[in-house]
């Protein structure tokens, strides 16, 4: 694959990091900035930790279970990461989640002080609308993770959204009602995410864990959700360490996986 036609190659940016966005790659235009990582790592040498793909417009980003991320053309962020947790056993991958989830949220905080939250397992809120999300995709090797792909999709400087989409979705420009400069943001979500996975390596999970429970959308607050066609009140208690959503139903405590239950707009 020439890279060189699709892209611009930075090396030595200006970015505060030891490795995450030293290597990035900015492309005009590509389906999935997800799968172009996948491919690069599959085809070529390999690729030093920490690598960025950004793109411009991405016109088959995917989100959780092949769901579709639209976003408007240079108005938002689409970027991948290459990561290589592998000192994280399979059984704790989740933590790689929530330490993204935290970083994001610890980099928005500083445009947007209050109402950023993370809506189990790993959308990005603004009150109750959506910001953004991440799609980790893992490569697994006998018992260990080889690579992680992290795709991250951020409404930023989109001022309107389809009309399907006006009730659900928002962005930093609506919220704040200015342009926020890209490379700035990307800058400091790079730098959010190493400081809290070199924590991880150290094996440090008890506070990436509580944070991302004092994060969580709708935590400790009577809601409706629907499970298997059912609708029924319940209450977000936390998460367990696989991740699965600790929900009160009945005065019962029931866990549920990823896609199990949804969550219904009040």
């Amino acid at each position: 694959m020439n890279i060189n036609k699709y892209n611009q190659h930075l090396q030595n940016n200006t970015f505060s990091t030891l490795f995450v966005g030293q290597n990035l790659i900015k492309l005009l235009a590509v389906d999935s900035t997800n799968t172009f990582l996948k491919d690069l790592v599959s085809k070529s040498e390999p690729l030093p930790e920490g690598t960025v793909i950004m793109a411009d417009h991405q016109f088959a980003g995917r989100g959780q279970q092949e769901n579709t991320w639209q976003a408007e053309p240079g108005k938002n962020l689409t970027i991948s990461i290459l990561l290589k947790p592998k000192f994280l056993p399979l059984h704790k991958q989740f933590l790689l989640n929530m330490a993204i989830s935290i970083a994001i949220n610890k980099a928005l905080s500083k445009y947007v002080p209050i109402g950023i939250t993370v809506k189990w397992p790993n959308d990005i809120y603004y009150l109750d609308k959506k910001l953004g999300g991440i799609l980790i995709e893992n490569t697994i090797v006998g018992n260990a993770i080889k690579t992680a792909v992290i795709g991250i999709g951020l409404n930023v400087n989109q001022k309107e959204f389809p009309e399907n989409l006006e009730s659900k979705a928002t962005s930093l420009h609506q919220i704040l009602q200015e342009d926020v400069n890209l490379a700035v943001l990307l800058n400091e979500i790079c730098s959010q995410i190493e400081s809290l996975y070199l924590q991880l390596k150290t094996g440090t999970h008890t506070f990436i864990t509580a944070a991302y429970v004092d994060k969580l959308y709708r935590i400790n607050v009577p809601s409706i959700y629907r499970h298997n066609g059912e609708i029924f009140e319940g209450t977000i208690l936390g998460i367990t360490d696989l991740g699965l959503l600790n929900v009160l139903r009945d005065e019962k405590e029931v866990q549920f996986n990823f896609k199990e239950i949804e969550f219904l707009n009040q």
